[in-house]
């Protein structure tokens, strides 16, 4: 079994449970298909299992690091973001509700989105390598937020928070109340609250017309993606 699931404080964790995004932080693993460090790029993105049949084998020397995500507001806690080739769309809906809902940083449509990177990895990772958390209410999180409460990760959704496992959500419950301990990234909390809403694997979770993402992967190496990312800053990540 590899070490390729990430779960909401950003830590890659082995499991049996499959994931439904893929993500991508470079090339973090030895030839013996360990992983060896946390990450090597700053532009940690979150992309489709499957891509114009583009096939990879999971781990590959030299080869970016095949990461796994239940949902995608999973992968905004760990401090990833949508990849600007196999999810156009869904990135620059993101960059623009990211720029409106952090409009101290002046940022605008034609600022790289290298620039977004730099603000996310201060606000996930401490200088000690430790997930970087932060204080907010409760009630005023947005949809789509991760708390952190009695030891483990709780998605906020439609007044209740529900556990988070490998394999799903626990039933939901009506959470701690008054100030918590917020895993999502501050920026990408206002980003939500801005008007972005991420997928999450509930029940209740309805389709929106975003990018499909219904392929599951193997770790056998039968999931596909693309090579490289680009936007306007002209962005790539590890082939």
């Amino acid at each position: 079994m590899l070490q390729n699931r990430v779960n909401p404080f950003g830590n890659i964790i082995r499991t049996a449970a499959r994931g439904h995004w893929l993500g991508n932080r470079g090339v973090i693993h030895n030839e013996r298909q360990e992983v060896t460090r946390p990450f090597r790029l700053k532009a940690w993105i979150a992309c489709l299992l499957s891509f114009k049949g583009r096939k990879r084998v999971v781990m590959s020397p030299g080869r970016w690091t095949e990461l796994f995500f239940f949902d995608e507001a999973t992968a905004f806690s760990a401090g990833h973001r949508p990849c600007f080739e196999c999810r156009r769309a869904d990135a620059v809906r993101f960059k623009r509700a990211w720029i409106a809902g952090n409009p101290e940083y002046g940022f605008h449509e034609k600022t790289p989105i290298g620039e977004i990177d730099k603000i996310l990895h201060r606000e996930r990772v401490a200088e000690d390598g430790s997930k970087v958390r932060f204080e907010a209410e409760l009630g005023r999180l947005p949809d789509g937020s991760f708390i952190e409460w009695q030891g483990d990760a709780w998605l906020v959704w439609e007044g209740l928070v529900y556990r988070w496992a490998p394999e799903g959500y626990s039933a939901g419950v009506a959470g701690p109340g008054g100030r918590v301990r917020v895993l999502t990234p501050a920026s990408v909390v206002k980003a939500f609250g801005a008007g972005y809403m991420p997928q999450v694997g509930l029940d209740t979770d309805a389709d929106d017309g975003r990018e499909a993402h219904a392929e599951r992967e193997t770790d056998d190496g039968r999931e596909t993606h693309a090579e490289r990312e680009t936007d306007d800053g002209g962005e790539t990540h590890a082939g």
